[in-house]
């Protein structure tokens, strides 16, 4: 048994003790590449003598030389991050502007092959980094933003266009820096399968809640009539709206609420003028299913009241705690029909899972 197949089974040993007592299905398990699966990687850049290099610390550690950890390659990230790794601070280290009181370093990577570097300084940046920084992203064929305290300095653009394969059709998102996105791509485009697969016997109208960049939103589209997705950050419904056009996908609304707000509006005890100037009606749907991925604290009081009015029901969680209180919850009401293992971040404890319920 390989140091990775043993990871996963204690995640899967895990997931079915934590759900004991409940009538739950064999689970779905979709394993992740062993290396180079994070589209991300953030280093800390360390200036000892007249050498540079990346560095992570010890996990609970204070960022002293006592839990440095020199990163010349980091095989958990991407290859492409791993190729320019050495490329990028060999070129700063030949350039002062460049390299006096670099701090730290953001890689932003996609399948596509696009690539995002934030370069963060304790100095201010002025028109000399910029020049240097300009020849360095033609080199290197990048896009580079410099940071400091009060600066973001945007050479060329923000953002990244990722291209993930569902099911045999590529959909294309826009990735912001700063913003949310699955690190794991491999297994985001398995997650993303795995939910249009359960969705594809369903019809009707899907609410979605928490909808993000439109991830889940694009290819969860094609299997209902329309889509209302909400979101309350305001970088991720433009990133949402622009994939809808990229993608021409003319039955999805993106409404700008919490969810909370959004349960407000749905049981008609609040009005939200955003909807009415985003031209969208709650009598023009007939939902048939909710999707929702909430945050690490899970979908709250009230949202799970609305979420359990709906006959289909397919949650996607980060935090396997949260999901239990909630099931505990909705399988007063619904079934588990299926449930699934996504291992998104392969050697931590962190597990990403999936479940879908149906009214009983």
């Amino acid at each position: 048994m390989t140091a990775y197949t043993q990871q996963l089974d204690q995640k899967i040993q895990y997931l079915q003790q934590l759900f004991q007592g409940l009538d739950f299905p064999e689970i779905e398990v979709f394993e992740s590449p062993e290396q180079h699966y994070r589209m991300r990687a953030e280093f800390r850049i360390w200036h000892e003598g007249g050498e540079m290099f990346y560095a992570m610390f010890e996990r609970g550690q204070k960022a002293s030389g006592a839990s440095l950890i020199r990163c010349d390659q980091f095989p958990a990230a991407s290859e492409s991050i791993n190729a320019l790794m050495p490329k990028l601070i060999e070129a700063a280290a030949q350039n002062p502007e460049l390299k006096n009181r670099w701090y730290a370093v953001e890689f932003l990577s996609a399948l596509s092959g696009e690539m995002l570097v934030t370069m963060i300084y304790h100095k201010k940046l002025g028109e000399a980094w910029q020049r240097a920084a300009e020849t360095l992203a033609r080199e290197l064929g990048i896009h580079i933003i410099g940071r400091s305290r009060g600066q973001k300095i945007v050479l060329t653009q923000d953002y990244i266009t990722e291209e993930l394969n569902v099911n045999g059709k590529t959909f294309r998102y826009r990735q912001v820096e700063g913003s949310f996105t699955q690190p794991n791509a491999r297994v985001c485009e398995k997650m993303l399968g795995w939910a249009c697969d359960v969705a594809q016997n369903l019809s009707g109208d899907l609410l979605e809640l928490y909808c993000g960049n439109g991830n889940f939103t694009l290819p969860l589209s094609q299997h209902f009539r329309q889509v209302l997705a909400t979101e309350v950050s305001k970088t991720s419904v433009y990133a949402a709206q622009w994939n809808i056009e990229a993608n021409r996908r003319d039955n999805i609304k993106i409404a700008r609420l919490s969810a909370e707000e959004f349960t407000e509006a749905y049981t008609q005890s609040r009005e939200f003028r955003r909807l009415q100037e985003q031209g969208i009606s709650l009598k023009d749907y007939g939902f048939s299913a909710i999707f929702v991925d909430p945050p690490r604290a899970g979908v709250d009081e009230e949202t799970l009241k609305l979420v359990s009015q709906f006959d289909n029901i397919i949650y996607i969680s980060c935090n396997l705690e949260t999901l239990r209180a909630n099931l505990d919850t909705l399988c007063r009401t619904h079934a588990v029909k299926r449930a699934a293992l996504f291992d998104q971040f392969p050697f931590t404890h962190h597990i990403e899972s999936g479940v879908y319920l149906k009214k009983k």
